[in-house]
């Protein structure tokens, strides 16, 4: 199923929907992942600890962010597709990052995680069918199809890659 399906757009995740083309969501999760693939190790190992401002997070930050989040979302994902109707909480993204010890890590490992978490994804994704991706449930304050789950996915990783190469690549030695 393709993005326009979705209805309605769901209010703040749309935000990230509508950075992902006009595709079918199989498609543009594959296309997420050929991006892992090819961000230059080399230029974001350059960057290190350096941040665009004070109190930023680094990119290992940013890429483990990406990753938990994927992780919440496919859990919050699983429950619409299961038909469980309790809604699913907030998160502090802030307390995440505090907490993951991503500049203690390995950028390789970090960026091996993100890669099998979205290979996961697709899987997950590729096990539904159209009426489960028309499910829906509440996630955080807003309802959302499992279809816009994946397709948030897809638009919160271009958001922060996007983002990293604007204010953190020029940072490169």
């Amino acid at each position: 199923m393709n993005k326009s399906t979705i209805q309605p757009m769901p209010e703040y995740f749309d935000r990230y929907i509508h950075l992902v083309r006009e595709e079918e969501l199989s498609d543009a999760l594959e296309k997420s992942l050929r991006d892992l693939k090819t961000l230059d190790v080399n230029l974001l190992s350059s960057i290190g600890m350096r941040t665009y401002a004070p109190g930023k997070w680094t990119v290992k930050d940013i890429l483990q962010h990406i990753t938990d989040t994927e992780r919440i979302f496919c859990y919050r994902t699983l429950r619409f597709a299961r038909k469980d109707q309790t809604p699913t909480a907030g998160y502090d993204e802030n307390t995440f990052a505090e907490n993951a010890s991503a500049d203690k890590r390995d950028l390789d490992d970090i960026l091996e995680e993100l890669t099998l978490v979205r290979m996961g994804t697709l899987a997950l994704f590729k096990s539904f069918d159209e009426a489960t991706l028309l499910l829906k449930g509440i996630t955080w304050k807003y309802e959302m199809s499992v279809l816009a789950m994946g397709f948030t996915l897809a638009g919160h990783q271009k958001h922060h890659l996007d983002f990293m190469k604007t204010n953190y690549y020029p940072l490169a030695q």
